[in-house]
């Protein structure tokens, strides 16, 4: 009887069970939570651009309506002829190009020294190599406020004032790029390095062949790092460059606020355009930039 029962209890072959739908209440909350996120990450990336937007309309703009009263968003009468004189300025386009050539120098030779740094402690043995690696890290907590007027006594000594090796040269060791390749390059299969040097490759064709090629999403992020803190540098350009032809384009924009204060549509013009290339550079090299971060990740 107990047989039966339990056999009268399975469903007949070919038979549909239907399964208990979700419970409303539940999926009801899980839209409303999916709303909620999508209502403020819109509010998030409305907030940043905002900033950005009013910057860009701000140059089409008249001297008296970018601080009028009340807050008035878009232009009465847009103004082309803001954007178009100051790409007619020289100076601007000459520290434009000046500052742009020294980005790339500088990303480039921050790219070469720290990732070379980085193979050194990640993959290679020598005396004091955790003493060393300790000095590296210390550094990462020194504000580098603190040691700018030391290092304007050193690079004033070396006589490299009004040269573009000052603006190049001291910053581009960095230990805080060196700790992030390091990271990346401990995560490459170290069977890779062992069969290279059975086959006598040496150390630096290793560095060239295997660690460089797979170091693209890593090198992305450093270098674009590099690049926008060369390009948004205020104080030490201010402290080590006085001669016209090697203004900064933040330095410009300083100067030109304090000598022509009342042209702020000018100004926002200017700002502007000095913001587009990075922008332009962040989406193109946006996908690389997520996946350094992502296979990155420390360790």
């Amino acid at each position: 009887m107990a047989i039966t029962q339990r056999m009268s209890a399975r469903p007949a072959a070919g038979r549909v069970v239907s399964r208990p739908a979700l419970d409303p209440p539940r999926s009801r909350r899980s839209v409303r939570g999916a709303a909620s996120r999508g209502v403020a990450g819109l509010v998030f990336v409305l907030a940043a651009l905002f900033p950005l937007a009013w910057m860009a309309i701000a140059g089409f703009k008249a001297k008296t309506e970018v601080v009028r009263t009340p807050f008035q968003f878009f232009p009465e009468v847009w103004l082309w002829e803001n954007y178009a004189q100051i790409l007619d300025d020289p100076a601007f386009v000459r520290t434009m190009l000046v500052t742009f050539g020294g980005a790339v120098l500088f990303a480039t030779l921050s790219l070469t020294v720290n990732s070379m740094g980085a193979y050194v402690f990640a993959r290679l043995e020598f005396a004091f190599k955790r003493t060393l690696w300790a000095l590296v890290i210390t550094t990462m907590f020194i504000p580098g406020m603190a040691i700018l007027l030391t290092s304007f006594i050193v690079v004033t000594k070396l006589r490299m004032l009004d040269t573009l090796a000052v603006l190049v040269l001291p910053a581009a060791a960095s230990a805080a790029h060196v700790f992030f390749l390091r990271q990346f390059y401990l995560g490459i299969p170290l069977a890779l390095e062992e069969a290279a040097l059975i086959d006598g490759a040496s150390r630096w064709q290793i560095y060239r062949y295997i660690f460089l090629p797979m170091s693209k999403p890593v090198f992305v992020v450093v270098g674009m790092t590099s690049f926008l803190a060369f390009w948004n540098s205020y104080v030490w350009p201010i402290m080590t460059i006085t001669s016209p032809d090697l203004y900064q384009v933040q330095q410009y924009l300083a100067t030109f606020r304090s000598e022509r204060s009342t042209e702020l549509g000018l100004l926002m013009a200017g700002s502007t355009l000095a913001a587009l290339p990075v922008i332009i550079l962040f989406l193109f090299f946006q996908r690389y930039i997520i996946g350094g971060i992502r296979i990155s990740g420390l360790k």
